[in-house]
C-alpha cells in the first residue's frame, strides 16, 4: 500500500495524509446508514454528554458499557441545564460509537476493506485488530473542542501499538475543525493513562507538562481522504463554529501480539473478543 516516501513521513512526521482513499459510493454508504440509525435513535431519557476537556462522561455507565455496543453521545451545547435538547435531534449530537464496525453490516464492511488491512500491515501491525470505531459529526456552530491528546492515552497496549484511521466525510478545513498535529511529536513519551478504576475511570499523568495547544500543524482533509495517526502522536481539533459541519468516521487498531490493558476504560464482554479483518 505505501510508498517508501509515505512510509518515511510516516517514521518522520507520525501521520500520513492519503488522498481520495474512500470511493464517494463507499463514503455515500457511511453517511447514509448514519441517517438511517440517527432517526431511529430515540434521545428520550439520555443525556450524556462528550467533551474530552472535563471527561465527566467516564463517570457514566452508558459511556463506559459502550464498548461493544453503539451508542450516541451529545455535544455538549446540545442540551439545556435540565437535560432537554437545544437543537433537532439530528443536530445534536457528537459522536457514534464504539462498535459500529462489528455490529453495523455497513460498517462492518467499510471497516475490513482488504486494503485496508493492508495498510495495517505496511503500518508495522503484525495481528491487526478493529478495537473501537466513531461517527464524528462535528455540528455546525456547536461542534465540541477536542483538546490536544495521545490515542494510546485511552487505548493502551504493552508494548504500545495503537493506530488511528480518520476518513473525512465531509471536507475539514481550519474553518470548521479540521485535526491539529504536531509533526514528529509521535517520538514523545506517553504524557498520561485514562484508566477504568472500578466503575468509574481517572487521568494519571505521567508528564506535569501539558501537551502543545499552538503550533500545531492544520491537516485539512477533502471528502474521502484517510488521515493515518500514531498512538502517541500529539493532536487536536478546535471546535467548530461555521455552519457547516465536519463529519468523518474514525477506526482505531491495536496488534494482536501486544497485550491490551486490563486498565483500559473500553472493555468489551467475553463473548464479544475483538476481531481483526477477517
Amino acid at each position: 500500500m505505501l510508498t517508501p516516501a509515505q512510509r518515511r513521513a510516516w517514521e518522520d512526521q507520525g501521520y500520513l495524509h492519503l488522498k481520495r482513499f474512500v470511493a464517494e459510493d463507499a463514503r455515500a454508504a457511511l453517511s447514509e446508514r448514519m441517517a438511517e440509525l440517527l432517526e431511529s435513535f430515540d434521545p428520550r431519557g439520555l443525556s450524556t454528554v462528550f467533551s474530552s476537556d472535563d471527561q465527566r462522561h467516564g463517570q457514566d455507565r452508558y459511556f463506559l458499557d459502550s464498548g461493544d455496543k453503539i451508542r450516541f453521545f451529545f455535544e455538549p451545547e446540545a442540551l439545556d441545564a435540565a437535560g432537554r435538547l437545544t437543537v433537532p435531534k439530528l443536530q445534536s449530537i457528537n459522536k457514534v460509537g464504539h462498535a459500529l464496525h462489528d455490529l453495523d453490516p455497513v460498517f462492518d464492511r467499510f471497516s475490513r476493506q482488504p486494503k485496508l488491512e493492508a495498510l495495517a500491515r505496511d503500518l508495522g501491525l503484525v495481528r491487526p485488530l478493529l478495537l473501537q470505531s466513531m461517527y464524528i459529526f462535528k455540528q455546525p456552530r456547536i461542534g465540541g473542542e477536542v483538546v490536544c491528546h495521545q490515542d494510546s492515552t485511552f487505548l493502551h497496549t504493552e508494548p504500545l501499538s495503537c493506530i488511528g484511521l480518520w476518513f473525512a466525510l465531509e471536507d475539514a478545513t481550519v474553518e470548521n475543525g479540521c485535526l491539529l498535529a504536531e509533526p514528529g511529536g509521535h517520538r514523545r513519551p506517553l504524557a498520561s493513562r485514562f484508566r477504568r478504576d472500578g466503575e468509574t475511570t481517572r487521568m494519571e499523568q505521567f508528564d506535569p507538562e501539558p501537551l502543545p495547544a499552538d503550533g500545531l500543524v492544520p491537516l485539512e482533509a477533502e471528502t474521502g481522504d484517510l488521515i493515518v495517526l500514531h498512538g502517541q502522536l500529539p493532536h487536536r481539533s478546535a471546535a467548530n463554529r461555521s455552519p457547516r459541519s465536519r463529519q468523518a468516521y474514525t477506526l482505531h487498531l491495536i496488534d494482536g501480539t501486544a497485550t491490551y490493558s486490563a486498565d483500559n476504560w473500553l472493555q468489551r464482554a467475553p463473548d464479544m473478543p475483538l476481531r481483526g479483518f477477517a
